[in-house]
């Protein structure tokens, strides 16, 4: 057992002195989590709740747990990418009597690693749904506990949007029934299915999803709003002033918003929004898995997406896409030669060639467009945007 340290300089030798042995290698990300098992299979991990997580940052935090692990008698291997091992009391005890001096510190926003040991001790008895999860390398997630971690450093904003590896992260989670912040076992459900229904006990089942729903672990910025919680998945970030309306809008994982955003429409997976930009009513954001080759989409501010449009190339700032306009990197797209010049002015630094048909792909990322249709010629045009888009800011 680790014995007590009283004072913050013993505190600060400790974790030194944990930094120096021999191959010891700092994690980028951890955290404590409590973790859901499967009521059939109780091997198979459904999800993790972290109460706070760690990227890359409180490193102290991180020597304290690993050596308070490495005294219990659970060796960690810094050789892998990531390591989830099942707490003890014997961790807890440690880290504990390691963390004393900031224990009556410990409140509100202050020293929350050491909120998270002392509320872990007055648990009566860790049974084996506690992990702790670290992460060495950003690589391919290979546990849940670890998609989860990476999920929460997205929707937390502890990680940039399209930072971090999330690929295989399907594979590694079950596709279970949420009810609540409860998943279930589709299997589970099955063979009790018969039982549960006579007897009144049947849950009401919220989702079926290998992700769970942004509110289930997210506490959001107190100016933003989600008025359903089916909207928005785990994994998404919602910057302060966002707001969510019901209806045809959806943010998946892996996208969302800059700052005060209205969104009424889709915001596909790797798609990102900027600050004042509004998502019309059932407007999409093309994923790059949908028709963007591979191309993630990126907003800029104060850029407006009508009804029903569709959106498959990085827009920049103070653009407008007419309501029910498909822009796609094929899209062929008229503009006259006045209308040219305006937009290179507003666009000093970009080289867009003297012609009057472009691909959408052209003109990608370039600020001031209004995108609409002819409606005499029918024909798909681009003119320097004359309109300048404000969100109401009472509602953001």
């Amino acid at each position: 057992m680790i014995k007590q340290i009283l004072t913050i300089d013993e505190f600060k030798n400790f974790i030194e002195n944990t930094k120096s042995k021999d191959g010891y290698k700092e994690p980028i990300a951890f955290g404590i989590a409590k973790v859901d098992r499967g009521q059939k299979n109780a091997q198979k991990i459904l999800q993790a709740n972290f109460p706070i997580i760690n990227w890359m940052e409180n490193y102290g935090s991180a020597a304290v747990f690993i050596a308070s692990l490495e005294d219990a008698g659970i060796e960690i291997d810094f050789s892998d990418s990531e390591f989830v091992a099942t707490i003890n009391e014997s961790f807890v005890t440690n880290a504990l009597n390691i963390f004393t001096p900031y224990i009556n510190e410990a409140s509100g926003d202050a020293h929350k690693n050491v909120q998270v040991i002392k509320t872990l001790a007055n648990i009566k008895k860790l049974d084996s749904n506690y992990k702790i999860v670290f992460l060495f390398e950003d690589t391919n997630p290979i546990s849940v506990e670890a998609v989860y971690l990476k999920l929460y450093a997205l929707s937390l904003s502890k990680a940039k949007l399209r930072s971090i590896n999330l690929n295989g992260a399907f594979g590694v989670l079950s596709n279970v029934a949420w009810v609540g912040n409860k998943p279930y076992e589709l299997e589970y459900l099955r063979d009790n299915e018969i039982e549960m229904k006579l007897s009144g006990t049947y849950p009401n089942i919220d989702s079926v999803d290998k992700f769970p729903r942004y509110l289930q672990h997210v506490i959001p910025a107190d100016n933003t709003r989600v008025l359903d919680a089916s909207k928005v998945r785990m994994g998404a970030q919602l910057a302060a002033g966002t707001t969510v309306m019901p209806g045809a809008s959806y943010i998946n994982f892996n996208a969302g918003t800059l700052g005060p955003v209205m969104v009424e429409g889709r915001i596909s997976s790797s798609a990102i929004v900027g600050s004042g930009s509004d998502v019309g009513g059932g407007a999409s954001i093309l994923g790059v898995l949908s028709g963007t080759d591979g191309n993630p989409v990126s907003i800029g501010e104060n850029t407006l997406l009508g009804a029903n449009s569709v959106t498959g190339i990085p827009l920049g700032d103070g653009c407008i896409v007419d309501a029910g306009i498909t822009i796609l990197a094929g899209t062929k797209i008229k503009i006259s030669s006045e209308n040219l010049e305006k937009i290179k002015a507003a666009n000093p630094n970009s080289s867009i060639e003297n012609k009057a048909i472009f691909k959408g792909s052209e003109l990608q990322g370039l600020h001031g467009i209004h995108y609409r249709h002819n409606s005499q010629t029918g024909e798909m045009m681009a003119v320097r945007s004359t309109r300048e888009i404000k969100l109401n800011s009472e509602l953001h």
